[in-house]
């Protein structure tokens, strides 16, 4: 089902599923959306309005949770080149840190109050400032509005290493809540198994995996990861166009603006959900900016792990077994335990 929603300065198509899940009534059912938006590049306040704005819509369409894409608050920096060196990006490098947000900080207690105000579960993506390291973070939200904690993206794919910090795995948390439990790896992470492995560990069920890949393999590997660790998968992408970013010479895309107009889309979506058995619930959109839903039969869960539990029943420790090293890591520690003279 598709219709248009005024969501923001343009209109959003939104989609939710029709299709017959097979629901019984012992088996508890819960609507999610994955937003398919871009960020407001360089103005965080008002990437955080739209941000109101898209949750009040998912809300009204019966959303009990709400995923973001990617670095939605702080913004993905698409076509940026942080091999420049020079004053230009250097002062790139100042705009993009000013944009990022504190955690915990006012935009952190904003989103909080949003999540609790509405009354869903949210997972936002955003640009984490920690002094003068940025990170790319996922953070989470009840919907009595308490900030329940955050994943940092522990491996930064090709050019993002050049921006961000690598996070470790004392972030990689799974919460139970009353609508399941809920983590997430970020876009690329999501191709290395042992993550995959540890988070099937932790009993995963509705695994959020927002991203900025809006290529065809990540239809693909978003079914297999439903597959394989018998999860919800609910992968939300950006939707944006060469206007979406400032113009030139202000920002520029490396080695490709000049082919660029303003209505060219630089990023198609595809934001999409999967359920434990393989089925395509909702999405992918490749149409431009709208929120996809879906209700998840939370028994699927088992009817999938009936056949294969990749850390259950279908492991065998005795022959492989992964050992995952989760303490903080720090480049500095002070044996006092106090980090102040």
């Amino acid at each position: 089902m598709s219709s248009p929603i005024s969501s923001s300065s343009q209109q959003l198509s939104s989609m939710v599923a029709e299709i017959d899940m097979g629901t019984d009534p012992s088996s508890p059912v819960i609507r999610a959306t994955v937003v398919q938006a871009t960020s407001i590049f360089y103005d965080t306040p008002a990437t955080m309005d739209k941000a109101e704005r898209l949750i009040a819509d998912a809300a009204g369409l019966g959303s009990q949770l709400v995923v973001f894409p990617e670095g939605f608050i702080g913004g993905y920096p698409r076509g940026l080149n942080f091999v420049d060196r020079t004053p230009k990006g250097k002062e790139s490098f100042r705009k993009y840190h000013a944009s990022a947000i504190a955690v915990p900080g006012p935009e952190v207690e904003r989103l909080a109050a949003l999540a609790g105000k509405y009354k869903i579960y949210l997972v936002m993506g955003v640009i984490e400032k920690d002094g003068y390291t940025l990170y790319c973070t996922v953070l989470f939200f009840d919907s009595q509005g308490c900030y329940l904690g955050k994943h940092r993206k522990i491996m930064p794919t090709a050019l993002e290493r050049l921006v961000w910090g690598f996070g470790d795995v004392s972030t990689t948390p799974v919460f139970e809540t009353p609508i399941g439990k809920i983590g997430s790896v970020i876009c690329w992470e999501n191709r290395m198994p042992l993550l995959r492995t540890a988070m099937y560990a932790k009993g995963i069920e509705i695994y959020c995996a927002p991203t900025a890949d809006c290529s065809d393999t990540w239809q693909a590997t978003m079914t297999h990861i439903a597959l394989e660790g018998g999860c919800f998968v609910l992968s939300p992408a950006h939707f944006c166009l060469r206007k979406d970013y400032p113009p030139p010479p202000e920002y520029t895309f490396s080695g490709t603006d000049d082919d660029l107009s303003p209505d060219s889309v630089v990023c198609r979506g595809g934001s999409v959900i999967i359920s434990p058995l393989g089925t395509v619930l909702a999405g992918p959109n490749y149409e431009g900016e709208g929120l996809i839903s879906a209700d998840l039969d939370l028994g699927e869960i088992a009817r999938a792990k009936f056949a294969f539990d990749v850390v259950g029943h279908y492991s065998r420790p005795d022959l492989l077994s992964l050992v995952v090293k989760d303490d903080p890591l720090s480049p500095v520690t002070f044996k006092s335990g106090k980090s102040e003279n």
